[in-house]
């Protein structure tokens, strides 16, 4: 961590990969016979390797160590990988410098207060702000170097979304599963079933600018689905939200998660994210301060709304005692 509080880190950091970059352990070498020329023995394989010869974090990242029966190791596979990410808006640091990584198939988590930086994080790592440091791994792919493979695995809500709000709610997702390059059939059936589980489909011919702002999430996370993403960002999703169009939304997410996706939101409503997540990094100053499973990262406090209280350093402040004048009494 460059700067700054160290974050704390709940639970284990993932087994590196192997040196070749197969996600399997290399065999030690076998020392060969000894020539007539008298030729050395081979080296040790506990000799360390040439740095340039290490696997590079991508490597890492797309080739997880395999546990037993091959499957890859609890915990090793990332889905998102941040290295010394920094963004400067004039003289105002609004992320300094975090490293942070993300397991894959998880409901996870990015909560702090108003102003933390969450949203220029998200941002960043979705390609759709450019960093003045660091680096971003989606799922092994670097977002800057191939950000076209990138954007063709995630699915984005960001906030404050612009849509074509001209068109009716099945036109743009009809626009946005071509332009997906998926077949124009295939775009029918998913649209179908999207507009009818988040219950749109009485209003898909509806003016996307005619829409509530519950309508709008939905269709916005319709369209971040359509094309089966491996990773799912989404920027405060619940706000504005009225309490049946959130179960809904709830219900979508969390089959996608079961089914092996992985969903990253932000949100500073600490109650949705203890009910909905299972692995947690908390943010403040631009800082991640702790980040881990929400059970770790919650430790001993009462609630995750305690604990996110004290890693952020809030004060019991005024109450409002000094507002004497406040109230139903004379004015």
């Amino acid at each position: 961590m460059t700067g700054g509080e160290p974050a704390r880190t709940a639970g284990k950091t993932s087994t590196p990969a192997a040196a070749d970059g197969t996600g399997t352990p290399p065999e030690p070498d076998v020392p060969r016979p000894a020539e007539a020329s008298g030729a050395t023995q081979a080296p040790d394989a506990t000799e360390p390797k040439d740095p340039a010869t290490a696997p590079s974090a991508a490597d890492q990242a797309e080739h997880p160590v395999s546990g037993p029966g091959g499957s890859a190791a609890s915990g090793s596979a990332l889905a998102v990988r941040v290295q010394g990410l920094w963004k400067r808006f004039g003289q105002q640091t609004a992320v300094a410098g975090i490293d942070l990584d993300l397991p894959a198939g998880h409901f996870i988590g990015l909560v702090g207060p108003n102003g933390a930086g969450k949203t220029t994080t998200l941002s960043m790592i979705t390609g759709l702000l450019r960093p003045d440091e660091g680096t971003v791994q989606i799922v092994g792919r670097d977002v800057w170097r191939d950000p076209v493979d990138v954007k063709s695995r995630i699915g984005v809500l960001p906030e404050g979304l612009r849509m074509f709000e001209r068109l009716s709610g099945r036109e743009l997702l009809g626009y946005t599963g071509r332009l997906r390059g998926l077949p124009g059939s295939e775009v029918d059936k998913r649209a179908t079933q999207l507009l009818d589980v988040l219950g749109l489909a009485g209003s898909q011919h509806k003016l996307v600018v005619d829409y509530s702002t519950g309508m709008r999430k939905k269709i916005g996370l319709a369209c971040a689905l359509l094309h089966n993403p491996e990773v799912l960002f989404l920027d405060e999703p619940f706000e504005g939200v009225d309490p049946v169009s959130a179960q809904t939304i709830r219900g979508v997410l969390e089959r996608y998660t079961a089914t092996g996706g992985t969903v990253v939101f932000s949100s500073h409503v600490m109650e949705l994210v203890e009910s909905l997540c299972d692995w947690v990094a908390v943010m403040a100053a631009g800082r991640i301060r702790a980040h881990g499973p929400l059970a770790e990262v919650r430790g001993d406090a009462t609630s995750l709304q305690a604990a996110f209280l004290e890693l952020v350093g809030a004060q019991s402040g005024d109450t409002g005692d000094s507002l004497d004048w406040l109230g139903g009494g004379t004015r």
